[in-house]
Parts: structure tokens; sequence; C-alpha cells
């Protein structure tokens, strides 16, 4: 994303405000980031009385323990937290000093420094400077979520084992857990993959709005999902998740386009008193429908039933959005350099990708990329679908706000310059948005339009311009200096 600013002279109150709250957050910036630098010299204090008195482990604790604790009294605080905090502070400028810079330089908010952290964590202390470096260049113009999906990519080209061998040794530790609450409650705690986890909470979530909307009078229909594809041998495969289901119904029978519509609509005679009183949240229809399709198998609690069959919330099934590299499912040593990727959450195993693909009853998506930029060029598929849309949805990937990282299956399709003015139903003047975007794009002040490229430019009611690019597909070609080949494998020009 660009940011442009207004012209110079333009008199606007809320243009005001906003110079007012970037001002502020450049000065939050700049003083979280020296207070870190300070919390971080504090605990050298410690291991500089530790190294000279060469002392005992516990030894070592008293001088952190007391050091903390001078802090703490000060600040009115616990020496356990600043303890905490002395131990963040070191392992943040020891080992991203470039993201402290910009941090202090007011360029990244604390959000984003802690999304640089979470992502670097796990690279290996060897490359964690390099991986530091490219991070900040990296957050420029992004949001904190967007910053996290890029960073999660470049965090995998730095890891010397491919996903593939990390995640198998991840999911050794899967399991189920329990965690007691107060007031008769407690969390429900299911470590599992990516993928499956996402998949179950999109399913819960397309369940929780068909009975949300059946206890509505004038609920409309629930998606159950539509499949972005790809054919093999292709640059780029996309797929929203029919390993889950996607396409069939509950007895597993095919599925065609027809039907994938589901919810309080399949029934011509619905029961609209079914969820009479029902006022719960979106969270707890969530909590009940998981209890239910977990001790009786299926959602007992559907509103939508007409029979004693299950009703329409049982045949409901997961969706997800994945791109996957042709390249690195041919080649698997590729993974870390071009990963299969879980639209919105990161990276996923080269393994769980092809899985995916070999599953899945919905056609893929064959996306074509420039070799060198990446951007989507065109895209087709081998059987006859909604061409436009699939195109959409490989070139924007998720809503194209500002900052927004909604996957564009959960997204509606909007005309940038409505039809009814003459817009065309093309590419060109198409994009996603997700409902809250879409909603505010048509009843705020915001102007949008789209440029050439697939570029978004927003105009603010203050007047600022912000673009927004649509994210590259990794190139097919990469270039490196000449500097860094060896002399055997450089070639001489002929003159």
């Amino acid at each position: 994303m660009i940011f442009d600013s207004p012209s110079s002279g333009r008199s606007d109150p809320l243009a005001a405000v906003l110079c007012e709250v970037l001002d502020a957050d450049a000065a939050l910036a700049g003083a979280e980031a020296r207070k870190t630098r300070a919390l971080a010299r504090a605990g050298r204090l410690a291991l500089d009385v530790m190294a000279a008195q060469r002392a005992s482990s516990r030894a070592a604790e008293m001088a952190l323990r007391e050091v903390a604790s001078e802090i703490a009294a000060a600040g009115c605080l616990s020496d356990r937290s600043v303890q905490a905090q002395i131990g963040k502070a070191l392992a943040l400028v020891d080992h991203f000093p470039a993201t402290v810079d910009a941090w202090e330089a007011g360029v990244l908010s604390r959000a984003h420094v802690q999304a640089i952290v979470d992502a670097g964590t796990p690279v290996p202390v060897d490359r964690r400077g390099e991986f530091d470096v490219l991070a900040v260049t990296t957050a420029e113009g992004l949001s904190p979520g967007r910053l996290r999906a890029r960073l999660a990519t470049l965090a995998e080209r730095l890891q010397p084992a491919t996903i593939t061998e990390r995640h198998q040794r991840g999911r050794e530790e899967r399991c189920v857990r329990v965690v007691l609450g107060e007031n008769g409650m407690s969390d429900l705690i299911a470590t599992l993959p990516t993928v499956l986890a996402v998949g179950i909470y999109d399913r819960l979530t397309q369940q929780s709005r068909a009975l949300m909307d059946a206890r509505d009078e004038t609920g409309s229909p629930v998606s159950a999902g539509t499949g972005v594809a790809s054919s093999p041998g292709s640059d780029r495969l996309g797929v929203s998740g029919a390993a889950f289901g996607i396409g069939r119904t509950g007895d597993g029978s095919d599925e065609g386009p027809e039907r994938r519509t589901m919810g309080a609509a399949d029934s011509q005679e619905r029961d609209a008193t079914a969820g009479a009183g029902d006022l719960r949240s979106v969270d707890q229809v969530r909590a009940d429908i998981l209890a239910d399709l977990l001790l009786t198998a299926a959602p007992d609690a559907d509103p939508t039933r007409t029979d004693d069959g299950p009703g329409a919330l049982g045949a409901i099934r997961a969706r997800v959005q994945v791109v996957v590299p042709a390249l690195s499912v041919l080649n698997p040593e590729r993974e870390n350099i071009d990963p299969a990727e879980l639209v919105g959450h990161g990276p996923i195993d080269i393994d769980t990708a092809r899985r995916l693909a070999e599953a899945t009853r919905v056609p893929w998506d064959r996306v074509l990329t420039h070799p060198v930029t990446g951007a989507v060029l065109c895209t087709d598929a081998y059987q006859r679908t909604a061409a436009i849309d699939r195109h959409l949805r490989a070139r924007d990937r998720h809503c194209r706000w500002p900052g927004c990282t909604a996957p564009a299956i959960r997204c509606e399709v909007d005309h940038n310059l409505d039809y009814a003015l003459g817009g065309k139903t093309h590419v060109c003047n198409l994009c996603h948005f997700c409902q809250r975007h879409h909603t505010q794009k048509q009843f705020t002040r915001w102007q949008v339009r789209q440029l050439a490229g697939g570029v978004m430019e927003f105009t603010s009611p203050t007047g600022r311009v912000y673009t927004d690019h649509p994210l590259p597909y990794s190139p097919a070609v990469k270039f490196i200096s000449e500097d860094l080949v060896p002399p055997p494998y450089r070639e001489s020009a002929p003159f």
C-alpha cells in the first residue's frame, strides 16, 4: 500500500485530527522503542554483574531480580512483569536491531514489531540478522495482519529444514486438553494442523450463520462454499477446501453447482418459529454447535430441518483457500523457496497441499503468472466455470481494502464503478471486498477506483490517497549478482 499526502492548503477538521493521531503514533512508537532499549541496558547491567562475579545460576537470577525490583518499585509495577519485559527487551535489541531502529523512528508500530518478532523467532540465530533487515523493508505500507503473511513466507526461505520436515515434527504434538475455568466453564483446546483447525472453525462459522439466518424472519441463503481450483502443470494452483467435503451432500453424493447454496432457503416451508427468542451471539452459537457435533455427531439444534433428517447444517462443509506453486509440487525441495500457502494464515507443507489437490472434487484454477514480476496474467480451467471470478480470486487472494486480510472466498465482488452508472462487469472494474469494507465503500465518503494491473486507489474523506497493489506471486526466474557467482561458472563476454 502506498500513501500520498493530500494537496496542501486543504482545510478539513478530520485531516487535522488525522495528522494529530499520526504524530502521536510516531511519538508513542519512539517512546516505546527507547523504553525497550533502556530495559535492555538494565538487563545487561545484571549480566555484567554475573560475568564479573562468575556467579552461580541462583546468584545470577538474584542479580536480574535486583535490577527488575528496582525498576518495578519506582514504577509501582510487579517485579515479575518487569523481569519478563527485560528478557523480551534483550531478545529484541540483540536479535532485531533494524526493527528497533525503525520502531524508534516511528516507521513501525508495536503491532508491526510484534509480528516481526513472532515470525523471526523460529528463524535460526545465524540468519536472524538477515531476516531482521528484510522484515523492516517488507513492512513498508503493510498492516500487521498482511505483514504476518509476508513474513511467514520470508521466514520459511531462511529455514534449514523444509516445511514438511517441521510439520511432521509438529504433528507429534497434536492433542486435546481441558483448562478449567471459573463459574463452571472450561476451555477445550485442540492442537491440530493449521489446515484442519481453520477448516473446523470455518465450518462452525458457516453453520452458525445458517442457524442465525434461520431464526430471522428475513433470513437469506447460506453459501456452503465455492471452490477456487486448478489443473496440474500450471504455475500456480488455487483451491478452496474440497478436502473437507465441499461439493458433496451429507450422504456423500455429488453435488452440482446449482446446489452449492445451503441454509434456511433449502426447505420450501421454513420453520420460522424455531429460532424464536434465540438471542445467542455468533460465538455462543459456534460453541453450542461444536458441542452438538462432538457429542451427537450431528448439529441437533438445527432450525432448518423439516423432518427427521439432520437438516441443512449437517450438509455444510468447511472451506479453505489454498495456493499451491506447481513447481514446488513437482520438486518438494523448493517448498521453502516458494511454499504452498493457506491464504490468510501462512505457508503449509507441500504434502498437505498435495493431498488437498488430489482429494478435492472442486475444479482447480490454473493461475499463469509473469516469470519475473509474479503478477497474474490469466487463469483457465478444464471445466467451464466463472472465469472472471477465478481470475479475481487468483489476483486478489484477500479483501483489497488497505490493511485487510480477509480471504477472497469470504469476500464479496464489488463493481468499483457501479453497474448502474455504466461500470463494466470485467476484471478491470471488479475486486474483492469483505462485507465490512464493501458496506464502507458504499455508504461513506471513501472513493475507490481501479488502475491498470489491478492496482486499487483509495481516496479518504480528507483527500489522502492510498494505493493497494495485488500481492505478486514469487517469480519463476530469479536473478543474482555476478559477484555472487563463483568464477568457474561465470560466462565471459563474446567481445
